[in-house]
């Protein structure tokens, strides 16, 4: 009997414990996320720069300023709405190719580079498409949801910042927008 109370008592203090824990855990991943999210590059904010490999793996700049506006969208070949909005961005890269470049970012790290390279074939991309290998841009960019946008000045500043999808229309209006 008292062997079986002393094994409960330490049950119990175990289990204590071991709450206490995962609550503290649980708060200070709260706070990261909290902070990790204000430091999302957002609208006002300067574009991280680095260069990623193309699917010919000749290296492209991302960021800094630029003599045309920048639309840097992050997609997955298994993320159904990037599928969704892919013919839309094909169309827009091509209205819009005098005065803006449209970046296609592939987080490969998160994909497989096979099924990405089937995507830009199937939806018949024209623009470029970089590859993250290491996933160094999608965490620069704090990309944690398929598809991720941004619009990027002249001036290297990140005007807009859209996750998910939206209609062309809405995306004329930004773009639009920060060409004039």
């Amino acid at each position: 009997m008292r062997r079986t109370l002393l094994l409960l008592a330490v049950i119990l203090v175990l289990t204590g414990a071991a709450l206490y824990q995962n609550q503290s855990k649980s708060a200070s991943e709260t706070a990261s996320a909290a902070v990790s999210s204000e430091a999302k590059p957002k609208p006002g904010y300067t574009a991280p720069t680095l260069t990623l490999p193309d699917l010919n793996d000749q290296s492209v700049a991302i960021g800094g300023t630029s003599d045309k506006l920048t639309l840097l969208n992050f997609w997955a070949s298994w993320c159904g709405p990037c599928e969704l909005e892919a013919p839309d961005l094909q169309e827009l890269s091509e209205k819009y190719a005098d005065r803006m470049v449209l970046l296609g970012v592939n987080s490969t790290k998160l994909d497989k580079e096979r099924q990405a390279r089937e995507f830009v074939d199937q939806q018949k991309l024209t623009f470029p498409i970089l590859m993250d290998r290491e996933g160094v841009a999608t965490e620069l960019y704090k990309i944690n949801t398929f598809p991720t946008s941004l619009i990027i000045d002249q001036n290297g500043v990140v005007r807009e910042r859209v996750q998910g999808v939206i209609t062309r229309a809405e995306w004329k209006d930004k773009i639009e927008k920060w060409l004039n």
